[in-house]
């Protein structure tokens, strides 16, 4: 077999390197051929090669190829092409590893290096030059057949690296349609190794998983294993029956899946657990914001308020999750706008700088919300009947 004709195998760049690494020493590996195989968009290029480190980067700086050793310690290097980057990588074998990192040796066996993969489909090869694919623990028919499979014990390579459980799942989900029994039996027997991972590693992991194909589903069969018990126990079945909702709300409204939003659809709905999850997962502050927007929402605001007071985003959340998609229509097109009175106005007006001018635009803006956002004039006579009630007050 070889590898079909994609339009990545065309970027600029891309014939050069392999002619520069050729001569049946470099092989396209992984997610590139995998997803070529299977029709499907390729993003990222990974070339495998029995070169060492040091002479892949005098060969690409002979050929003029810009180089950058990403993590050359262990046999990775980065060529920078003019259509993007592609990691080259000499064939390696696993020394030791504790189930984080792992502790590897340089060699020139193709099967070796495949060897210490993690399933069947993400060890194959294809030719940088020829295209010819190489098979070496039936990956070709795990892949026709969508069966997610561990390459050779299941325990092991769960040993090797504890991430692989929900790399397990999250391929699954992606184009598995039957996982491998004893791949499944490890995950779930193995589930607490889990906890000696970073966080942002399960964190990045997860999130792929939740918006993959068939989300809903794996997920499901994870809670249903105790996948999550030791890293999120707060994930039980009602989180799946809400995310199984949120994913039909997503598809009736034409909306992309999204991580975050289906991570809010898995945790019970609590503003403080919301935080304590994304302290947990180590994400980001506007993912917290969304985290938290999301599962402690401001009641009964319609749909235009949550856009402006939380960003269109959150109040994509949180009408979703609601099942209040029929009011998205409300948002479509708009964008929020700006208050058109400044506390500069409101000094002129006669008020004193300081938490007086607060008070007032906390006032006249919740006063042109609830009026559905009118045009400066009528804000002018919002502020003007705002400033005058308190210039009153504070006069008598």
């Amino acid at each position: 077999m070889t590898l079909p004709p994609a339009e990545w195998r065309n970027r600029e760049g891309l014939v050069q390197l392999a002619d520069v690494l050729g001569d049946g020493a470099a092989r396209y590996v992984g997610g590139a051929v995998r997803d070529t195989l299977l029709g499907l968009p390729v993003a990222d290029i990974d070339i495998a090669t029995r070169h060492a480190p040091d002479d892949v980067v005098a060969k690409l700086k002979a050929a003029g190829i810009r180089v950058v050793p990403t993590g050359i310690e262990h046999g990775t290097v980065t060529a920078v092409l003019a259509s993007g980057p592609v990691e080259v990588t000499t064939l390696r074998r696993d020394v030791s590893t504790d189930g984080r990192r792992a502790t590897v040796a340089f060699t020139d066996d193709w099967r070796e290096d495949a060897a210490r993969r993690d399933f069947t489909f993400n060890a194959l090869y294809a030719d940088t030059q020829t295209g010819v694919v190489y098979d070496y623990f039936d990956g070709l028919a795990d892949l026709a057949a969508r069966h997610v499979r561990f390459i050779g014990d299941p325990f092991r390579r769960i040993a090797e690296d504890h991430l692989r459980i929900l790399r397990f799942f999250r391929f699954l989900a992606r184009f598995g349609d039957t996982p491998d029994p004893a791949g499944l039996e490890a995950c779930a027997a193995r589930a607490n190794d889990l906890m000696a991972l970073s966080r942002e590693r399960i964190a990045d992991e997860l999130l792929k998983l939740l918006v993959a194909k068939d989300a809903v589903r794996v997920v499901a069969l994870m809670v249903d294993l105790g996948i999550f018990v030791p890293v999120l126990p707060e994930v039980g079945e009602a989180g799946v029956t809400r995310m199984r909702a949120l994913a039909a709300a997503e598809a009736a409204a034409g909306i992309a899946p999204d991580a975050i939003r289906r991570l809010a659809a898995l945790l019970p709905p609590d503003a403080a657990g919301a935080e304590l999850v994304a302290g947990r997962l180590k994400l980001s502050n506007a993912q917290r914001r969304r985290l938290v927007t999301a599962l402690a929402p401001p009641p009964h605001a319609a749909a235009r308020e949550l856009a402006y007071r939380a960003g269109l985003q959150s109040a994509q959340d949180v009408l979703l999750l609601a099942d209040r998609e029929s009011a998205l229509g409300d948002l479509h097109d708009w964008v929020p706008p700006r208050l058109p009175v400044s506390g500069g106005a409101l000094v002129e007006r006669g008020l004193s700088k300081g938490p007086e001018v607060a008070r007032a635009l906390r006032e006249i803006e919740d006063r042109w919300i609830a009026e559905g956002f009118p045009d400066a004039t009528r804000v002018d006579a919002i502020a003007d009947a705002v400033v005058s009630q308190l210039l009153r007050s504070a006069s008598s």
